[in-house]
């Protein structure tokens, strides 16, 4: 009876979760890019939307709502908007084609190895086998296995590139509509901002549920009774997932920051006009790389560590007890997890949009920490519901060679403790990255003495805000592993990831603002709309910080869960660090993120240059731009970062997807548990310091050009020897926070879930050096 429910329940949510998605998208599609303008107060001038200095005052500092107030005709900026969207979703439907076109090529070739690894494991054998862990039973044949977590990866493979052009399409769509609706007032603006994120998060999370829900049905025909290999055979799934994160993250990341740097450095340092000014070159590749890198990289490594979770906890509880008794409901409990955690995520999203309205500048950043928090508790009472309705009392899990006996009411506290230790990330991430404390402010005041002593208070600040969140991370692996072993921390990592729909809105959002404010510029808005796209572009810093914090932390425990699997399915009794392979192999793996973050970073600064040079070369060369009465050559410049991006993206994604196959082929196991551990260990703490530390030194920027305090007036205004300062340290930010600190927690994980889908070959012909 319990498994016929979970059988509805699981599609049933996932269906859900798109129908949501569809009237959110219905609900921002009804702002009309084309036929929005409308006769106002202002006055145009050039195509500009200008009011009078004294004109509703308290807007200016409260961002008052208008519902019934436009600013201008702005027919010539309605019809500027509209091309300028066009432009940027050009440039990212482009590049997005371009790099799926390579990543088609990859794919099909490590199909091919997983294929040719896995089947000579039993020398492409048809017979059945006796089950591992199971005994008395017999498996599907090896080959089996080799074909099915072949296609499982081709479909994981194919859902994050979906996930990902999906997230852009939604974030290009959103832009100019959300600048459109600024000029009814901040309130509608971030709706429009907000409910265009939340069509990205449950497109996500609901299809990841529902593609995972039937590959395991499809795969299932075939392999019957044979839970064991069926489920081995869906880690696949999450190779695929990470594989193209893997890509999409350092691929996007490059494009966006050598845009960004570029721009950054002659616009604003050099020729002291506002970030986003059409004069710029490079300001529509600026535009494009925040769709192609921080929407859809975000949203094929969120992706990514959901179906690596999910696939770890749904092999180890494959081979418990309810695996062997064939409790589908209790195995498939990681699965309805997630599907409440859809429901939970719908509601918490009503009450930003409908229940608890944003009326002014202020209660933006109120209204993203309120998703954070209703999420989390409703999704622990969600999660007791859950616990006992689909797991027995008592069941037993045996992993590491050993028994353990496991009660329901241990994997709801593992489920919790996962949630809150997420939301304890996303609480220190957002007091370490936002303007509103003193930390950020720190930073700031530090661009009086010039950008050396800035760099030096933003390093300081992201080392440091290390500390909490690995905290939360050991107290999660600690409670899970003493209550369910390796299990429980899987299930702790989905408890993290539950609420996945809600974290990717929030993320979204940030992106979606940020172009939302660089149209307004472009265009020639006023002034007053500028800054309620700046004020909701301020707090979606913080946001995508916050959202890079969950993915780290997510990943962290992730991977120490698909480490724990990969240990036990490949006969390794205990990982003992006085061993001299694992120890070497500890040293190495902990030396990985430095390589992987060096070529990044590289790559970034190479390609920086290369814009540098042609954004000096255009002010130069071509007559009436810097007046004004010329357009740059904006392709040239979106040119410059799609081949840069293209090209670099390949040595990182090689070094993390050759490492583990390398080590175990010719080390050995043993030495290749040490290299998952160390560069787990290493990655970690990284990815959070260079996260928060770009993140920090960008809203210092923004502190100091907003100037909203007598404080950041005194370190202003804009082209100030302090904004420059502070120009310069969000430019060395730029890179840490976008590219090399969000890739790291993908590298962790990837190389975990990679080891754990080959490791019956590295177990049977592994360790050619270290035998």
């Amino acid at each position: 009876m319990v498994a016929a429910v979970a059988d509805v329940a699981i599609p049933a949510c996932a269906a859900v979760g798109i129908a949501f998605a569809l009237w959110q998208w219905f609900l921002v599609s009804k702002v009309k890019v084309s036929a929005y303008a409308a006769p106002g107060n202002g006055h145009r001038n050039g195509g500009a939307i200008f009011r009078s200095e004294d004109d509703d005052e308290e807007d200016v500092g409260m961002g008052g709502d208008h519902d019934e107030e436009e600013e201008g005709d702005g027919v010539v900026a309605v019809a500027r908007c509209a091309e300028i969207q066009s432009a940027i979703s050009v440039g990212a439907k482009s590049f997005l084609f371009t790099q799926y076109k390579y990543l088609a090529g990859f794919t099909v070739v490590f199909a091919v190895v997983i294929f040719l690894f896995l089947g000579s494991v039993h020398r492409f054998s048809t017979e059945s086998r006796p089950c591992q862990y199971t005994a008395g039973r017999t498996c599907k044949p090896a080959l089996a296995n080799a074909v099915f977590s072949t296609a499982s990866f081709l479909l994981g493979a194919a859902t994050s590139v979906v996930s990902g052009y999906l997230g852009m399409r939604i974030a290009t769509y959103a832009n100019a509509r959300t600048t459109l609706e600024a000029r009814h007032g901040v309130g509608r603006a971030f709706a429009a901002a907000f409910r265009a994120g939340a069509v990205m998060g449950f497109l996500l999370a609901s299809l990841g549920l529902l593609v995972l829900y039937l590959t395991i049905k499809a795969f299932a025909v075939y392999y019957g009774d044979d839970w064991e290999g069926l489920y081995e055979s869906v880690t696949g799934y999450g190779l695929g997932g990470s594989s193209m994160a893997l890509f999409g993250r350092v691929g996007g990341g490059i494009y966006t920051k050598a845009a960004d740097v570029g721009a950054d450095l002659v616009g604003k340092v050099e020729r002291n006009i506002p970030e986003d000014d059409p004069r710029n070159p490079a300001v529509i590749a600026d535009n494009v790389g925040d769709n192609v890198g921080d929407i859809a990289g975000m949203g094929s490594d969120l992706f990514g560590s959901y179906a690596e979770s999910t696939c770890a906890a749904l092999f180890v509880a494959s081979i418990s007890s309810v695996g062997a008794d064939h409790d589908f409901a209790a195995v498939c409990y990681p699965l309805l997890v997630s599907a409440a955690g859809l429901l939970v995520c719908l509601v918490t999203t009503l009450f930003a949009t409908d229940l608890f309205k944003v009326k002014t500048v202020r209660g933006v950043a109120p209204a993203l920490k309120m998703q954070l928090v209703v999420s989390t508790v409703l999704m622990t009472v969600a999660a007791l519901v859950v616990t006992f309705a689909a797991l027995p009392a008592r069941f037993t899990l045996f992993d590491f060679g050993e028994v353990k006996q496991v009660r329901n009411w241990h994997l709801f506290l593992c489920v919790a403790i996962g949630l809150w230790a997420g939301l304890a990330i996303g609480f220190t991430t957002e007091y370490f990255t936002s303007n509103a404390y003193s930390p950020v402010r720190d930073v700031a005041d530090s661009c009086r003495t010039g950008a050396a002593t800035n760099v030096i208070f933003g390093l300081a600040l992201g080392y440091k805000s290390v500390i909490v969140p690995v905290f939360a991370i050991a107290v999660s692996i600690y409670v899970g592993f003493t209550l369910a072993s390796i299990y429980g921390i899987a299930i702790a990592a989905l408890g993290m990831l539950s609420t996945v729909a809600t974290g990717l809105a929030i993320d979204a959002y940030g992106p979606i603002s940020d172009n939302a404010g660089g149209i307004a510029e472009m265009a020639g808005m006023s002034r007053r709309i500028r800054q309620r796209t700046d004020a909701l572009d301020a707090a979606g810093n913080t946001t995508a910080a916050i959202g890079k914090g969950f993915a780290i932390g997510s990943a962290a425990l992730v991977s120490l869960a698909l480490f724990g699997a990969f240990v036990s399915r490949a006969g390794v009794a205990d990982v003992n660090v006085l061993n001299p392979k694992v120890f070497v192999g500890l040293l190495v793996g902990a030396m990985l993120p430095y390589w992987f973050s060096a070529m990044t970073m590289k790559s970034v600064g190479s390609a920086a240059l290369k814009m540098v040079e042609e954004v000096r070369r255009q002010f130069a060369t071509i007559p009436g731009l810097m007046e004004g009465r010329a357009t740059p050559d904006y392709a040239r410049c979106v040119r410059i970062s799609t081949d840069a991006s293209l090209r670099e993206m390949m040595p990182p994604g090689a070094l993390v997807l050759f490492a583990p196959l390398i080590v175990g082929t010719f080390f050995g196991v043993r030495t290749l548990a040490g290299l998952l551990a160390g560069a787990l260990v290493s990655g970690v703490q990284i990815a959070i310091s260079a996260s928060n530390s770009g993140g920090a030194w960008d809203n210092a920027k923004k502190y100091i050009e907003a100037g909203a305090s007598d404080h950041a007036k005194a370190l202003g205004p804009k082209g100030s020897d302090a904004h420059k300062a502070a120009v310069i340290g969000d430019t060395i930010g730029d890179p840490l926070k976008d590219t090399s600190g969000p890739s790291l927690n993908i590298l962790i994980k990837l190389m975990a879930v990679e080891s754990l889908v080959f490791a019956p070959f590295f177990a049977a012909h592994g360790g050619l050096i270290f035998n």
